[in-house]
């Protein structure tokens, strides 16, 4: 479902949507919501059960999921559609419900949080690093409502009813920059983000290292903007990708949300190799995505459900989630996933598999043998996101 704010900050209407790995249709509204004493209060006192997507499992009966996505919201074919996804998980086998808002504005954030808040659900969801003030703001406010937070977090104990969910996104970039340079045969590849901040140098920081880990490779280095309209410029994505191309990179890696959809067009009209993050991103330019580095937001926003409906749930602390667990690392280099065949034309399934096979045993071999020195403790990944960027 998608809720969109007027400029004021009062609710117009909260559309519904079923999940699909494609194009997600609407359903239905809400109704209008207009303001009273808080920042608003909603006509109808109890979410409507007609609106919420629902599950059949008991376990989870009567448990309510409330979600504010980021940027572009639904069908990034990126960060939230991974979040989508791990409520959908939730939605069939724990039978939660849930409601998810999309925004226009960064600062309607306050007013979704709010709301969901003052619905009585069970636990609220905020996605991505641009959201973190305004949630905690929130959940000072509600003290007896859950919160999560996907992608940043706060001091232990500041915000004891908020679990944080994050990433060790610098090891699976690594991963990403080994595999850029061991492709590149100019051995000059780039490295594209959305918004100059310290969670996305820290995609930066660990794909350096990685492409660097392997002798003579130049890595180029470009952020879209130093605010999160960074993660939904398509023009600016295509446009920096193409001047990196104009001096020589021939593998490209994104960490920039749908703008990465600008930075796959490019690399497809000049003929060279991308890399994808957050979700499988393989089957949107097929045959030009070498892969892509799983962010697994699906996996943590399943596991927050869980706690809840499980009354194991801990606020005040930090979920952290990298290659040890799952929680990041890179699409299946050997095999087709259901997500490169689903909905797929065979026509592009086979350009996805060439180019898997395409990719040197050796390669594939050195990657896994990386992954498990990361694992290990033999290979210490740098980490830009706490360390500073390292010039």
């Amino acid at each position: 479902m998608s809720s969109n704010f007027n400029d004021g900050g009062f609710i117009n209407k909260m559309r519904l949507f079923f999940k699909s790995r494609r194009n997600l249709r609407i359903l239905g509204g809400l109704g209008i919501c207009i303001g009273l004493i808080l920042l608003f209060n909603v006509i109808n006192d109890d979410v409507n059960p007609e609106d919420v997507v629902t599950g059949k499992n008991l376990r989870g009966k009567g448990i309510k999921v409330g979600i504010v996505l980021s940027g572009k919201g639904k069908g990034d074919k990126s960060f939230n559609d991974s979040a989508i996804e791990g409520l959908e998980r939730a939605k069939r086998e724990l039978g939660i419900t849930y409601k998810d808002i999309e925004l226009k504005e960064n600062s309607e954030n306050i007013d979704a949080l709010a709301f969901l808040a003052q619905q009585d659900f069970d636990l609220v969801i905020g996605v991505g690093f641009s959201i973190v003030d305004v949630l905690k703001e929130t959940a000072i406010k509600y003290p007896n409502v859950k919160f999560a937070l996907v992608d940043a977090s706060y001091p232990d104990g500041e915000v004891p009813n908020n679990v944080g969910l994050v990433f060790k996104d610098n090891e699976g970039s690594y991963l990403a920059g080994v595999l850029a340079a061991e492709m590149s045969k100019t051995k000059k590849v780039g490295f594209i983000g959305g918004m100059e901040s310290p969670v996305i140098q820290g995609f930066e920081g660990g794909f350096t290292a990685g492409a660097k880990s392997v002798k003579g490779t130049e890595v180029y280095t470009g952020y879209v903007a130093s605010n999160p309209s960074g993660f939904t410029d398509l023009d600016k994505g295509r446009e920096l990708t193409l001047d990196f191309i104009s001096r020589g990179v021939d593998v490209v890696y994104h960490a920039a949300g749908a703008t990465g959809q600008g930075v796959f067009d490019a690399a497809a009209s000049k003929g060279i190799k991308a890399i994808g993050v957050d979700s499988n991103q393989n089957y949107v330019k097929p045959g030009v995505i070498l892969a892509s580095m799983l962010k697994c937001v699906d996996v943590a926003v399943y596991e927050v459900c869980e706690d809840v409906v499980d009354k194991k749930f801990e606020g005040g602390i930090t979920k952290t989630f990298g290659l040890a667990d799952g929680g990041v690392g890179l699409t299946d280099l050997y095999n087709l996933t259901i997500e490169e065949t689903e909905g797929v034309s065979k026509e592009d399934e086979e350009k996805i598999k060439a180019l898997k096979d395409s990719i040197p045993v050796e390669i594939k071999r050195k990657i896994e043998k990386v992954k498990e020195d990361i694992i290990s403790g033999k290979i210490v990944v740098p980490n830009w996101k706490i360390e500073g960027k390292h010039e």
